[in-house]
């Protein structure tokens, strides 16, 4: 069954979406995105990810193309045409397609901005990969300034991952200066003698709606949180580390560049916050 995907207001069978090809993500991946999950056919933490996409037109001087209700009833129109009970929604905004390709930014008033949004169906709840955590590998960080900015240059985490797939790893983490700034999709944390560390925000890591919920919701179980740069020897020595995402929720991560951690399986608190987490987004869920 092919999927419906929406483009610029319209709900199209996937094989019929178009986009231009003087389109400014296409050409110059001049774009945003976000990606809301969904569980039982409703969104978690939808409000976050809208935030988050505002702050991240603004820093790329592009006008929102409409409102956050707006975008919510695309979001749900999206989930009942494909039947969507578990997965993600991705959505992707760009500068949109001038007449011909230019560094120069178009005029908005002539080239309005691109929106593309479609559905992806994951079990995200009973994910084998949660039951027994994921390697990671260490690479080097050599990724523009901006990392806080949710754009879609996006090819050196998709390297990333491949180096990681070359080294029989699941994923990679970046390092910087020695310190771990975050996955190729994620953010990362250690877990130190029950305490959970992990970076602070700033330019170098994306701040993650998923990160936040979590940390949120450690603090109300009365987890000791520190936000700090740790570095990858540090991390090498925790008892317990993981991974957040908007799709793999809290996902353990066993070993590091081959060092396992703890005793090679998911620990305790990282089975607990991935608990806590699911129960807790549910119940926003909208």
């Amino acid at each position: 069954m092919s999927r419906i995907v929406y483009v610029n207001g319209d709900y199209v069978p996937e094989q019929e979406a178009r986009v231009s090809v003087f389109d400014r993500g296409f050409l110059m991946a001049d774009a945003v995105y976000e990606v809301t999950s969904v569980i039982g056919g409703k969104l978690l933490d939808f409000a976050g990810h809208a935030a988050r996409l505002e702050r991240s037109l603004a820093a790329l001087d592009m006008a929102a193309p409409m409102s956050s209700d707006k975008l919510l009833e695309i979001h749900r129109e999206l989930v009942r045409r494909n039947d969507l009970d578990e997965g993600m929604i991705y959505l992707q905004i760009t500068r949109g397609a001038p007449p011909d390709r230019d560094f120069v930014f178009p005029d908005p008033e002539t080239t309005p901005p691109t929106v593309v949004l479609f559905p992806q169906a994951k079990a995200l709840v009973d994910s084998p990969a949660a039951r027994t955590g994921i390697a990671v590998i260490s690479i080097d960080d050599i990724r523009w300034g901006r990392r806080d900015i949710k754009t879609v240059q996006l090819l050196y985490p998709s390297m990333g991952k491949m180096m990681a797939k070359a080294a029989g790893a699941d994923d990679a983490w970046m390092v910087e200066d020695g310190l771990v700034t975050e996955g190729t999709s994620n953010n990362a944390h250690i877990i130190k003698d029950g305490r959970i560390i992990t970076r602070h925000l700033g330019n170098e890591i994306l701040h993650g709606i998923t990160r936040a919920a979590v940390l949120r919701f450690a603090r109300e179980a009365q987890f000791e949180v520190e936000e700090r740069a740790f570095s990858l020897e540090e991390a090498k020595q925790a008892d317990e580390a993981f991974i957040t995402s908007a799709s793999a929720f809290v996902m353990p991560v066993v070993t590091i560049d081959g060092v396992a951690l703890g005793d090679g399986t998911p620990g305790p608190f990282t089975r607990r916050l991935r608990e806590i987490y699911i129960d807790e987004i549910r119940k926003a869920a909208v």
